[in-house]
């Protein structure tokens, strides 16, 4: 069992499981990997269905390799699972009655899915975010601000609900009114706040405009989570600069509530591994070997309400199982979340993530860090649809546009083995957002979309 209350286990470590020796920890993911598929088996009627199917009983497991032999439970197994038994649908693993929390997907694409926790899941979810905000130097005596989105959003409710556990002061502020933002910093002397790198940029981009000394006021933590900037070393480096603070990378989902967060060495997001066990395949659903970059496959240890075997979270990561310089056994992602494999360009045989644009784009000088990947037709081939480079629109200070244009095509293509097409706009063309932004912008080709571009 894991502790509950607001003390830590020493003045460095919230829980002693995160120093446990490899093999000790592989042992308690197998005994509690045991007991949770038993439960699952017993009180989820999605999967009690699918392992009937395939003749497969939770006692089969002997080792964890083993779980390879189940099949993977992706979002369209997720929206399927609604409709024989709505609303809640069936993984949900416990009487209707004990959910004491829901919480949606975003439902850009189909309708909103929920997911729900008892109250022994919540216990559990406020005392891992404890647990990776004192990893990132965050004490009683710190004063939290929470920029992300409390409305629908799953991360806003559990860094309230983990700093509370941790012991700091919290202040619940959402992630709009921006001015407001800066003047509660001001006010009530914030040390440490999260949001998305979007509007962490954003709000300094307001502290400029209003006369605000961001870099000078009380913040000391920025933990980024949302999107994938915290893990970019251009962007992270220009939260710092900024903010006059470290910036954290954190990463979740609203399937798996927090995945890993960075501790104070900034090298790579410690997995839950207490919590969660996870797995690193090839698009094919094969293993790929330890240090290789694959998509990252998750499975709750003591989830209760919505409990998931094999989630594809469609994320890619390089898994990294050495010790941390902090002492932490927990395996990390080595520079974080690499990007979306279905968000993954395939230009002329090259591989691409958005995020290696950003890391370029946000360390040229004169660039503001505002851009948008453009792909269309400008960038395909009229034969056959396929990409042959990108168009990038950036933002940038005047005086320097035709530089800045001459060397970033340069930089992409001597870095990235690819073309582009870039277009410098002035400081504020671009839009804003308070919570994640849309970084690449897709318009239909009539022939072969550019995912299927063979490699």
């Amino acid at each position: 069992m894991h502790k509950t209350e607001a003390e830590p286990c020493s003045d460095e470590y919230w829980d002693a499981c995160e120093l446990w020796p490899r093999d000790r920890l592989r042992e308690f993911q197998l005994t509690s990997l045991r007991r949770q598929l038993a439960y699952v088996y017993s009180s989820s009627p999605f999967y009690r269905k699918q392992w009937d199917e395939i003749g497969w009983n939770p006692a089969d497991l002997q080792t964890l390799d083993a779980l390879a032999h189940l099949p993977f439970t992706r979002k369209a197994d997720y929206a399927a699972a609604l409709a024989p038994r709505p609303p809640w649908g069936a993984l949900l693993a416990c009487a209707p009655e004990d959910v004491r929390r829901v919480h949606f997907s975003s439902g850009t694409t189909a309708q909103p899915t929920p997911n729900c926790w008892t109250a022994q899941d919540l216990d559990r979810w406020a005392g891992m975010y404890a647990r990776y905000a004192y990893a990132q130097g965050v004490r009683r005596t710190d004063i939290f601000q929470c920029l992300f989105a409390l409305a629908w959003f799953v991360g806003g409710q559990g860094t309230v609900a983990g700093y509370e556990r941790l012991g700091a002061a919290v202040i619940p502020a959402g992630s709009a009114d921006s001015k407001r933002q800066l003047e509660t910093i001001a006010r009530f002397g914030t040390t440490s706040i999260c949001a998305t790198p979007s509007y962490a940029l954003h709000l300094a981009e307001v502290a400029r405009e209003i006369g605000f000394d961001l870099a000078g006021a009380s913040i000391t933590k920025v933990m980024a989570g949302g999107e994938p900037g915290g893990a970019i070393p251009s962007t992270r480096r220009q939260i710092e600069t900024l903010w006059g603070a470290r910036c954290f990378d954190g990463y979740g989902s609203l399937e798996f509530q927090p995945i890993g967060w960075e501790c104070e060495q900034q090298a790579g997001n410690h997995l839950a591994e207490d919590f969660l066990y996870a797995e690193v395949v090839d698009g094919e659903g094969r293993p790929v070997p330890l240090g290789q970059p694959g998509v990252l496959v998750l499975t709750h240890l003591d989830k209760q309400a919505f409990p998931l075997v094999r989630w594809w979270t469609g994320d890619v990561v390089v898994l990294d199982e050495s010790r941390c310089a902090c002492g932490r056994t927990h395996a990390r992602l080595a520079g974080g979340v690499q990007g979306r494999a279905d968000d993954m360009l395939i230009i002329r045989g090259v591989n691409l993530f958005p995020s290696a644009v950003e890391d370029i784009v946000r360390s040229s000088p004169g660039a503001t860090g505002e851009y948008v990947i453009v792909l269309d037709d400008d960038v395909r081939d009229p034969s056959n649809g396929y990409l042959t480079g990108i168009k990038l629109r950036v933002e940038a200070l005047p005086e320097v546009r035709q530089q800045l244009e001459g060397a970033l095509k340069s930089l992409i293509r001597d870095r990235l083995s690819i073309s582009a097409v870039v277009e410098v706009v002035e400081p504020g063309v671009l839009p804003r957002t308070t919570h994640k932004a849309t970084r690449v912008v897709r318009s239909p080709s009539p022939l072969q979309g550019a995912r299927t571009q063979p490699g």
